[in-house]
């Protein structure tokens, strides 16, 4: 893995948060690798809408122990998942599911805070923080929460390691089946409006979990993407295109039609308040449609693919050719735009 410390590696109890997501569970298979001894901290029914039961989480995370409670409580935290043991270091790669204001504040921002004050009741001296490269540019209200966490951290005096990645392969998938179905590719604009270096879930969680043992990675905010060359979503669906033997077809999308669906559902949101909930999607979908997912310049305000970091080795066309090969299933992310 590039960067890493080619010392022995010493083996640490780590307590992670947010294990059972996708990301969470690469995390897990990479400490697991590298020698840790690793405790998951789960919801007695975790995943999307509560499906999954603990023993569904335990094929999940296959040699991680389990331990039930609830990130939002800090009592059930430091009772259930602490349990008055110490850790060398807490991982959490917790996330709001929806973006949505009451979710992300309650997620991005209060439950890490649980989170780091277990970190501290279990003597933990390293806190690794999976955050998002999009909190450059602060729009959002899970990215103010994100960003406010952020600086806890850094306050808090414990070692720290703060990692931005860019676009994740899930949240880039959800065109496959259009593009298999001779479907037009969906572009806002012409399709380079944006730009991002995906990163796959596992070279993600190999980058996390050699935070803990790769000096120049502590104390730091760590923007990564995975390897190559930034793409744009017209290139995406070329080459989605080509990888099914199809003519590319694209429809472009204005994005001023997603301005109009905003003001709309934003204006009906002061009658209907759970359609203010909607307005923010509406946001969070305009925003990853016009914003690049890489570094962003701060003297130019420009977004700049060659300061963005890259590791690992899997690409975003290799994932899709294992997809329309049959070899993966797609995974969505709550975030794709499509």
């Amino acid at each position: 893995m590039p960067g890493m410390d080619a010392s022995p590696i010493t083996p640490q109890r780590v307590l992670v948060l947010g294990g059972t997501g996708t990301i969470g569970q690469a995390t897990v298979r990479a400490l697991q690798r590298l020698g840790h001894t690793v405790v998951c901290v789960v919801r007695a029914r975790a995943g999307v809408g509560g499906a999954l039961s603990l023993a569904d989480c335990q094929q999940l995370l296959p040699g991680a122990q389990l331990r039930v409670a609830d990130v939002g409580d800090p009592a059930s935290l430091l009772r259930d998942a602490v349990c008055r043991e110490q850790f060398d270091a807490v991982i959490s790669c917790l996330a709001s599911r929806t973006g949505a204001p009451q979710d992300a504040w309650a997620i991005d921002h209060q439950a890490q805070l649980h989170a780091l004050d277990a970190a501290r009741h279990a003597k933990a001296t390293h806190f690794v923080l999976l955050s998002a490269i999009c909190v450059q540019k602060p729009l959002l209200a899970f990215q103010h929460a994100k960003l406010a966490f952020e600086q806890a951290l850094i306050d808090s005096g414990m070692r720290y390691s703060i990692v931005r990645p860019t676009a994740f392969f899930k949240s880039l998938s959800g065109q496959i089946e259009r593009v298999r179905k001779g479907k037009p590719f969906l572009l806002f604009g012409d399709g380079t409006l944006t730009a991002c270096k995906p990163i796959s879930d596992d070279d993600l969680g190999d980058y996390i979990a050699g935070c803990l043992h790769t000096p120049e990675r502590h104390n730091c905010i760590l923007p990564i993407g995975g390897p190559g060359l930034a793409i744009t979503p017209r290139a995406q669906g070329e080459h989605l295109f080509a990888l099914a033997g199809k003519p590319p077809r694209f429809k472009q999308v204005p994005v001023a039609l997603l301005d109009v669906i905003i003001a709309v559902l934003s204006a009906l949101g002061r009658l209907f308040p759970a359609l203010q909930a909607k307005a923010e999607l509406a946001r969070i979908g305009r925003y990853y449609a016009t914003e690049s997912m890489l570094v962003l310049n701060p003297q130019t305000g420009r977004y700049d693919a060659a300061a963005t970091p890259s590791t690992g080795s899997q690409t975003l066309f290799g994932y899709y050719a294992e997809v329309l090969g049959g070899k993966t299933a797609a995974q969505r992310g709550d975030h794709a735009v499509f």
